[in-house]
């Protein structure tokens, strides 16, 4: 270790990150455990198709305001405090939703949960770029998405096992309820965890420093990069700040000089919502739907979720591998190349089939065609844009917009995953396969020249260099 870094406390740094990281580990839960309960909820609330359907994607909803009124209520009650009540909300909403005995009384509880997750999506990175030093800060905000994919794993698994001891999700378990809702009720284990861990580890220096609580951001400092570098760091974040004399607000994402949105707020836009266009969620909610839909039995297409899930979480260990060594902007524009020529196969492959009995049969060697391009699609989509997005949300604005250019972003992210996730049945029986993987394939095309003219490299630099 270098002299310049002898007195970093590398063990609390990445102890702070990976408790921030249960969020995300909640976060990917909280959003598949609803596949496995649909079953139960169809016949314990006896909804419509339409209510229905709204009822799996009202979190959605709830995301997208959580994840705008966390960014803003960051920067009036710190990052740690977001993530304390995303953990309250959490459990709240695994509660609540195993105990509803009707549609509103469900849908509240996953209104509850969707603030959780949109908190927590757009929180738990920005909180690890504030505490992690700029030449590993990449890896340790990358594990977010492992601990995402992680999350979605467990609630399969979850689910799988619940089910299977039961003999089905509508069959009763244990004290006379059925493993539908137990599967609810199983996120109050890592909620309770999350909300204990919280208590443990300190407020975010930055944020501490904005709020001119000067000695507790230096004892903050001094605990994890010791004495001297704390002296140096405080100074840098101080100076950042200098120029604005007041509070953070939603007005700073507005430049003084143009009367306009700032461009850094607008290319934090545009990664949101490209990170959805490319019909990723598609994937994770509408997966055996998909493979069904195409001539796979149901056994076979649940164990394709299975593989991509595998995929998923060894595609993200090569972006923590790389992220830190060849950049963000990079990996970005790889994986927008790789996505946009694995979605073409996928669309060339659906376009060949044809429909028999109402099912899309694909000829010859067609659906294996189909199976591999779509694992090469999840495989670069998360190697470079399902984490180097939330990275790049979390470290690319100045420390005195940080938490007002996130509520935007993660706002525009969630808002686009709503749209991707509503309209796909809508696009599967408008336009069929073909035609819908054509739109996100175009999109992945587009997100190629969006990452080349606006996006600029963060890696190495720390979040007091970041200019708006």
């Amino acid at each position: 270790m270098s002299t310049s870094h002898a007195g970093e406390n590398t063990r609390l740094i990445i102890l702070i990150s990976c408790v921030a990281t249960i969020g995300g580990f909640l976060f990917g839960f909280d959003s598949g455990v609803i596949n496995g309960t649909q079953d139960g909820l169809h016949a314990a609330f006896q909804s419509g198709e339409w209510m229905h359907g709204f009822e799996i994607a009202s979190m959605l909803i709830g995301c997208a305001i959580g994840a705008f009124f966390a960014g803003r209520l960051a920067d009036r009650w710190g990052r740690r405090s977001v993530l304390l009540i995303a953990a309250v909300l959490f459990l709240l909403s695994s509660l609540g939703s195993g105990a509803a005995t009707g549609s509103v009384m469900f849908i509240i509880a996953r209104v509850l949960g969707g603030f959780a997750v949109g908190a927590a999506s757009v929180m738990s990175p920005a909180y690890i770029a504030e505490v992690a030093p700029a030449r590993y800060r990449g890896r340790l905000a990358t594990v977010q998405q492992i601990a995402i994919i992680s999350g979605l794993f467990a609630a399969f698994l979850s689910n799988y096992l619940l089910a299977r001891a039961a003999g089905a999700s509508t069959e009763a378990l244990w004290m006379g309820m059925p493993a539908w809702r137990w599967m609810f009720w199983m996120m109050a284990i890592p909620s309770v965890a999350f909300l204990v861990l919280l208590l443990v580890i300190p407020e975010s220096p930055r944020y501490l420093v904005v709020k001119r609580r000067r000695d507790e951001a230096l004892a903050v400092l001094t605990r994890l990069f010791g004495t001297s570098q704390a002296q140096r760091t405080l100074g840098e974040i101080e100076g950042s700040l200098a120029t604005e004399q007041h509070r953070p607000r939603l007005s700073d994402l507005v430049s003084r000089t143009t009367g306009k949105l700032r461009p850094i707020v607008w290319v934090a836009i545009g990664l949101a919502t490209f990170q959805q266009l490319v019909g990723i969620n598609v994937v994770f909610y509408y997966g055996a739907v998909l493979w069904q839909a195409v001539g796979f039995s149901e056994n076979d297409a649940l164990l394709i979720n299975v593989l991509s899930g595998a995929l998923s979480i060894g595609a993200c260990i090569v972006a923590l591998l790389l992220i830190d060594r060849i950049g963000r902007k990079p990996l970005l524009w790889v994986g927008s190349v790789g996505m946009a020529v694995s979605l073409a196969l996928v669309t060339w492959a659906f376009a060949t089939g044809s429909l028999v009995d109402g099912q899309l049969r694909l000829p010859g060697h067609m659906g294996t065609v189909a199976l591999v391009a779509a694992n090469v699609y999840v495989v670069f989509f998360n190697m470079s844009w399902g984490p180097v997005m939330w990275v790049m949300l979390g470290e690319m604005f100045p420390n005195q917009i940080r938490g007002s250019g996130l509520a935007v972003a993660g706002a525009a992210q969630w808002t686009s995953n709503f749209a991707i996730t509503m309209t796909f049945p809508v696009l599967l029986a408008g336009i069929g396969l073909a035609g819908t993987y054509a739109i996100y394939m175009v999109a992945a095309i587009v997100s190629v020249f969006f990452v080349l003219r606006y996006v600029h490299e963060t890696k190495g630099r720390a979040l007091e260099q970041m200019e708006g």
